[in-house]
């Protein structure tokens, strides 16, 4: 029997489009192999928002995310809206998207595939097995804390103030989907903090502790975040799963995929307790090489399978593509974030095309 499912298609800013194209594409290739019926419908967000309506995420594009299966995002932003408000910015309308559907938890997983090992800039000793999944939490922390903005002291001079914030139900939510995600890994759990200065970080501490003792079966260890960087980059075969807040997460996320050799391989899911989550590769719109056939639509291709593995429960309808993806790096086809001597160099268009005609054979 077919199965239906609604998808809200994002394609944003710079490199969003093309890469979403070779997404869609791909998803109805999947679809009609495993009798799936995709209905796609797109909306406007970031620049593309901004130019069209005068706002970052129209209030018709919320509504559309929230009638959905699940939210397909490409990419938002670029230097054409970088001296806009902060609240006109294309940012403003990601995190209005996150808020606006309760999207609390960020799985970005960060794993080193055999094909890809020398493209990372470290030596293959230290990432060969490298298999991560941080678990950022996103609607609360510096980015959302009150008060937050620029005033003006009594002196005359301008102030800049973000408030980093968590109550113990933000911290035990992230903390549950954590450990659930540890458990389904190897059953280790790192949380990462900044307890020896920060009482929110004393408080975020606390509940992880105490919330440990329902997850009797998940090693749990504590890093402060300076010490988690550093780490990622000496020995990250010692993560299973990390957990921390808003603005660590942004950080650690990133640092980890460079561990990949490109961040244009990665993909990421938003995800809530009821509303449909939004999945989304983890690079920029790369405003530079867009519409110049040159991004690498990989981690579109990958988020997509994240979104039918954790959305819509479609496991093999998602190892089918991964396993596509795998087929195509091992036949040496690259794009020039992962170019590496006596491979194919190919473009957006090209790598996509050979990912259907692998998924096809």
């Amino acid at each position: 029997m077919t199965q239906n499912y609604r998808i809200t298609l994002l394609p944003g800013d710079g490199i969003g489009p093309e890469i979403m194209e070779v997404a869609q594409k791909v998803l109805t290739i999947v679809g009609k192999k495993f009798d799936l019926q995709f209905e796609f419908q797109q909306a406007l967000i970031g620049g593309a928002a901004i130019d069209a309506t005068g706002e970052p995420l129209p209030a018709a594009s919320l509504d559309m995310c929230r009638n959905s299966d699940a939210v397909l995002l490409a990419a938002i932003g670029g230097y054409k809206w970088d001296s806009l408000p902060s609240h006109l910015r294309p940012e403003a309308g990601l995190l209005g998207l996150r808020a606006g559907l309760g999207l609390f938890a960020n799985l970005r997983p960060a794993k080193i595939l055999p094909q890809l090992i020398d493209a990372s800039t470290l030596k293959r000793e230290v990432v060969e097995g490298v298999d991560i999944m941080v678990v950022r939490e996103l609607t609360g922390g510096i980015y959302f804390g009150k008060p937050k903005g620029i005033f003006t002291t009594e002196t005359g001079e301008k102030r800049g103030v973000n408030t980093m914030a968590y109550t113990e139900s933000e911290i035990e939510r992230i903390g549950r989907v954590a450990f659930e995600a540890a458990r389904k890994r190897q059953g280790k759990l790192c949380s990462v903090d900044k307890a020896n200065v920060l009482e929110v970080s004393q408080l975020w501490r606390d509940r992880i502790t105490h919330l440990s003792q329902e997850f009797p079966d998940v090693e749990l260890s504590h890093m402060y975040v300076d010490n988690a960087a550093m780490q990622l980059l000496r020995n990250p075969k010692q993560f299973d799963t990390i957990v921390t807040g808003n603005l660590f997460g942004d950080i650690l996320s990133d640092a980890a995929a460079m561990l990949t050799g490109s961040i244009g391989m990665l993909p990421s899911a938003s995800l809530g307790e009821s509303n449909p989550g939004v999945f989304e590769p983890v690079h920029g719109s790369a405003p530079d090489i867009a519409g110049q056939d040159k991004a690498n639509p990989l981690a579109q291709v990958l988020s997509a399978a994240m979104m039918l593995r954790y959305a819509l429960n479609q496991q093999n309808a998602a190892d089918y593509i991964e396993k596509g993806v795998l087929q195509v790096l091992h036949r040496g086809d690259r794009t020039g974030d992962i170019m590496s001597k006596g491979m194919n160099l190919l473009g957006c268009r090209a790598m996509g095309e050979a990912l259907i005609q692998s998924l096809e054979e």
